[in-house]
This record gives C-alpha cells, sequence and structure tokens, in this order.
C-alpha cells in the first residue's frame, strides 16, 4: 500500500498553530490584565515560603522557565512537585505558606487535578494557567487564569506553550511590580510575529540525515531547551536530549565529536559569557553546531534572533524553531499534526 504523501510544510496545522502565538499573547495579556493585578496583590500580602509547579509535557517544560523568573525576581524558592506523590502513593505534603502553580493545555489528566486537589487541601493557594476553561483543573484553582490560546488541534503544542510563557511572565510582573518586565510583556506580541517570519532553514540539512542531537540552553533559556528536545523527537522521530550549558559540560560532552548536531540557544544576561564559551568548546570537538542568540562571530551556524530584552528573548527563540521543526518534520517525512502512538491529551493516573 502506498504511504500517504507528507503535507506541504505551510499547510500542517502545527505551522499555522504556531504562527499565531504573537495573536494569543495579545489577546491574552489585554483579556487577564485585572486578574492578574488582583493575584500579584494577593500574592505580595500572602509572602509565600515557596512556589511548587505542576505541569507535564510541554507545560513542564514552561514551569522551568517561570523557575527561573521566580527565584531571580520574586525571590522564591521555586521547585516541581511530583503528580505521582497523590495519584500513585496516596500521599501530599503538608503546603501552608506555599503557591502551587498548576499548568496544563487541556486541565483534563486525572494526576495533575488529583495532584493540585490534594495542594490546595494541604493548604497552598492552588493557582492553575489552563487553556481548556471547561476543565476540572480550571474549576478546581482558587485563582484560574486562562491561556487564550483557543482551539488547538495539532498534537504539537505550540501557540499554547508560548500562551503558558506569557503568562508566567505577566504573572511574575504583576507579583514583582518590575516595571522592566512589564515593559518586556508588553513587547511580546510584536516580536513574536517577527520572530516567526525568521527562517531558520540553513539548519535542515544538518538535521535532515540526524540520528540525535543535543539541545543546549542555560537560565530561564533552558525551558527553551527541553522544549525544544521535545518537540525534536515528537515531531521529527529524531532523538534530542536537552542540557544546561554548565550540566553539559559533563558526562555528555563525551558525545560530541565528528559532527554530532547541536542546537546551542542563549540570550544577553549574565549567562551569555559562558555559553559563548561552550560554543568554542563544542567547535573544538568538531560538533555540527548551530547557534541562536549568541553574538555576531560565535563559533557555528548562526540561526537568525531578534534583539530583545533578555526576559523575553528564549519565547523568541521557541517561535522561530517551531517553524524550523515542522518544517524539518516534513523533511524527515513524518506529519508533524499525528505523532505516531501520541494523542493530544495524555491522561496520566
Amino acid at each position: 500500500m502506498t504511504e500517504p504523501a507528507a503535507p506541504r510544510a505551510d499547510a500542517t496545522l502545527m505551522f499555522h498553530e504556531a504562527s499565531e502565538a504573537g495573536a494569543v499573547v495579545r489577546r491574552q495579556v489585554a483579556r487577564n490584565r485585572p486578574a492578574m493585578q488582583a493575584l500579584g496583590e494577593r500574592l505580595r500580602a500572602l509572602r509565600p515560603v515557596a512556589v511548587a509547579t505542576l505541569a507535564r509535557g510541554s507545560s513542564d517544560n514552561a514551569t522551568t522557565f517561570g523557575r527561573y523568573l521566580i527565584e531571580t525576581h520574586a525571590g522564591v524558592l521555586t521547585g516541581s512537585a511530583a503528580p505521582s506523590i497523590t495519584s500513585v502513593y496516596d500521599a501530599a505534603p503538608q503546603m501552608a505558606g506555599t503557591v502551587m502553580i498548576a499548568i496544563s493545555q487541556s486541565g483534563r489528566s486525572p494526576d495533575l487535578v488529583a495532584a493540585a486537589e490534594a495542594a490546595k487541601a494541604r493548604g497552598a493557594l492552588l493557582v492553575a494557567l489552563v487553556n481548556d476553561e471547561t476543565s476540572p483543573l480550571f474549576a478546581a484553582a482558587d485563582v484560574a487564569i486562562p491561556l487564550c490560546a483557543g482551539p488547538e488541534r495539532s498534537v504539537a503544542a505550540t501557540k499554547s506553550f508560548v500562551a503558558s510563557l506569557s503568562a508566567l511572565l505577566h504573572l511574575i510582573a504583576a507579583w514583582t511590580e518590575a516595571p522592566a518586565l512589564a515593559a518586556a510583556l508588553a513587547a511580546l506580541p510584536d516580536t513574536l510575529d517577527r520572530a516567526w517570519a525568521l527562517d531558520w532553514s540553513p539548519a535542515l540539512p544538518v538535521l535532515a540525515e540526524a540520528h540525535s542531537v543535543y539541545v543546549v540552553g542555560r537560565g530561564h533559556g533552558y525551558g527553551i531547551a527541553q522544549e525544544a528536545a521535545l518537540k525534536i523527537k515528537e515531531t521529527c522521530g529524531l532523538h534530542a536530549e536537552s542540557f544546561s550549558a554548565a550540566e553539559v559540560r559533563h558526562g555528555p560532552m563525551a558525545l560530541v565529536e565528528n559532527g554530532f548536531p547541536v542546537l546551542l540557544l542563549g540570550q544577553q544576561d549574565e549567562s551569555l559569557d559562558s555559553v559563548v564559551a561552550l560554543a568554542t568548546e563544542f567547535g573544538a570537538r568538531d560538533a555540527a553546531l548551530m547557534t541562536a542568540g549568541l553574538p555576531a562571530g560565535t563559533q557555528g551556524l548562526a540561526l537568525p534572533a531578534i534583539e530583545a530584552d533578555p526576559v523575553i528573548q528564549p519565547i523568541l527563540l521557541i517561535e522561530s524553531f517551531y517553524r524550523l521543526a515542522n518544517a524539518l518534520s516534513i523533511a524527515r517525512g513524518r506529519d508533524p499534526d499525528r505523532p505516531p502512538h501520541l494523542a493530544k491529551v495524555t491522561e496520566t493516573l
């Protein structure tokens, strides 16, 4: 039987949904402004001792982005909660004086809902960032914030991931009342539109025949590296691993030689010098190095990136990356909207 032809790159659901990210953020920020202002006031009054995040998949990658921003801007210890503590082990830690931030596109995975409800019962302020406003998670939250991404039919989450990042940035800006964060958020929708238009296709020849790839970032860009690696696996059938620019220097560096593909992402903040130095190390090992967000003249194939506040630079990089991932999936003979063995809603127990 003849295999169905791969769709055109610009005809996939993933392409069209990812292209909507700027419009989604524009809509989200306008709708959620009063709710975020009220939540910021509540968090300042609460003075939480810690923040726990709760998510899986792309949403969990978003929480990595949020953890770095909360700890650097709000100064509150933040960590990821394991849903299975409740759903499998029937336990829940004491959470008085803490905030639980649960993120989900569907809001329907049983383990996430159970863990969120248990955290609330044990004293946490439950904040849910959810796309589906009819979901159990949205209903269970003390404060429910809609992601406003609209329907997302491709299995590969794109605009809902970007919406999760922008919602986290909005939350932290409202909480800390930092003018710089508010300004970065205001600039995000228009710069996302520009980021989508950037051409990362020079990376296609490197990745189309690859068997494995590393995606590396640092700071709040690490969560974006995690998301890029997930999307490469999910949509392209290509083994990918994400690493912090600090951690990859340990055991994982042993594999980097003789054309091993590495996508190295950076933003212009305090982490930049260490990431640039890492590019030199990868070059010395003959990696097939691709970079984005690093200064001109850095070793490797430079993919275009937009100059912007470093708080939003990683969000812009993932928007440009999604266009590449969609094209790479097609180049490898796959359909990014329908990865084998995957479904849009994963109902983990």
